[in-house]
């Protein structure tokens, strides 16, 4: 059996630090559909960088949308940051919202024994 606080520590919720957002264009969505809203997209995704928000951005391996970490404490909360932006408006992209935090085993390295 594990030494308690090992068990204690296991069992705490996992801090959240940040929110992944992986956007994928929509299926049937054009290149050209969202080329068109892109000046107004980036020009807020910068200005969401230049607040805080937006904390890394990358453009997906496969050409297909971008990945953001964003600066928030739930998913709930970058849901709100990323409805306000053009392509969400526009609904030609798909959200995935993964609530992240510290990796939970490194607390056994500080555990009790």
């Amino acid at each position: 059996m594990a030494h308690p606080s090992v068990a204690q520590t296991q069992a705490t919720s996992p801090t959240v630090t940040g929110v992944m957002v992986i956007l994928t264009v929509k299926a049937g969505v054009t290149r050209e559909q969202v080329m068109a809203v892109m000046p107004g997209e980036i020009r807020q995704t910068v200005q969401l960088y230049l607040n805080g928000k937006v904390r890394e951005w990358y453009s997906r391996g496969d050409g297909r949308g971008v990945v953001f970490l964003l600066d928030s404490s739930d998913v709930a909360e970058a849901q709100a940051i990323m409805e306000g932006l053009p392509l969400a408006k526009q609904n030609l992209m798909d959200h995935e919202y993964i609530a992240v935090g510290p990796l939970l085993p490194l607390r056994l390295l500080i555990a009790n024994p």
